[in-house]
C-alpha cells in the first residue's frame, strides 16, 4: 500500500515538473515575441529617414536570414507564417512600390544617397498567424 502511494505521488509530482517547465517555457516564448515586435512596432505611424530606414532594412534581412528563411526564384524572401519578415516601400516620387529584396540587393548604399534625408512612415504592420511575430511592415515615402 506504501509503495503504490509513493508511486502515484512520485507520478503526480513528475507530472506537476512537466507541466510547470513547459508553462515557464511558454511564458518566456510570449515574452521573446513581445520584445521582438517591440522593436517593428516602434515605427508604426513615427516618421523616420531613408538611412534609417537602411537599417531597418539591412536588420530584416540578417532576421531572415539568421532565421533561414527561404527564397524564391527571383530572390524574394518567402513568408513562412512562423518567423519571416517583409519590409514594402511605396514610392511616391517613382510611383511604385518596392520591397526590401530589390532596394538590399541594388546596394542599400544607393538608396542611402538618394534618399538619407527623406522622411518615410510606416503606415501598417502585419503579423504572422501562428507565431504572432512581426511579418510585415508598409513604409510610404512623404511628400
Amino acid at each position: 500500500m506504501e509503495k503504490t502511494l509513493i508511486l502515484i505521488l512520485a507520478i503526480f509530482l513528475i507530472v506537476i515538473c512537466i507541466v510547470s517547465a513547459w508553462l515557464i517555457n511558454k511564458k518566456g516564448m510570449q515574452q521573446d515575441v513581445i520584445n521582438y515586435n517591440k522593436t517593428y512596432e516602434a515605427y508604426l505611424d513615427k516618421e523616420i529617414l531613408g538611412i534609417d530606414l537602411a537599417s531597418l532594412i539591412n536588420m530584416a534581412v540578417n532576421e531572415n536570414e539568421k532565421n533561414g528563411v527561404q527564397k524564391d526564384q527571383r530572390g524574394y524572401y518567402i513568408e513562412n507564417d512562423e518567423n519571416s519578415i517583409k519590409i514594402d516601400l511605396n514610392m511616391i516620387t517613382i510611383k511604385s512600390t518596392y520591397r526590401m529584396e530589390e532596394i538590399h540587393s541594388s546596394k542599400i548604399e544607393n538608396f542611402v544617397k538618394y534618399f538619407n534625408s527623406i522622411n518615410f512612415k510606416c503606415t501598417k504592420i502585419e503579423y504572422h498567424s501562428k507565431t504572432g511575430r512581426v511579418a510585415k511592415l508598409v513604409f510610404e515615402e512623404l511628400p
